[in-house]
């Protein structure tokens, strides 16, 4: 239950962050222009009034308002926005030091003392 209302939520905000709300209302507005237009005239003529830009109802224009003043703000944080420029510098990538395998002084060659085995081993 409680993850079902958590993605709902999530949705419904990415809705609201991406401007969803003013589609909404519009949609809703022009539904409502087409109903009132359509009960004087006919459903073609409604539609063409609904969707001439010629006459806005209250929501439309409060619509259009509200997008304008999100983009005003939008253009207001652009302005706001810090600009970080890269400078280079000094930083140096060194490869690592080479590797050594250290041997015990009793296992080099050049330190044992004893002689090799009698006879001589045979290749088989």
């Amino acid at each position: 239950m409680f993850v079902r209302c958590g993605k709902w939520f999530v949705v419904l905000a990415l809705v609201g962050m991406i401007g969803g709300h003013w589609t909404l209302l519009q949609s809703a507005a022009w539904v409502r222009m087409a109903v009132n237009f359509s009960k004087q005239d006919s459903v073609s003529i409604a539609l063409e009034k609904t969707f001439d830009g010629q006459h806005p109802c209250n929501l439309c224009k409060l619509v259009r308002a509200g997008k304008a003043a999100e983009k005003k703000q939008d253009l207001q944080k652009l302005e706001a926005k810090l600009d970080f420029h890269f400078i280079a510098g000094t930083c140096g990538l060194f490869p690592p030091r080479p590797f050594r395998h250290f041997t015990l002084q009793s296992e080099r060659a050049d330190n044992r003392v004893l002689a090799p085995p009698l006879p001589p081993p045979r290749a088989a």
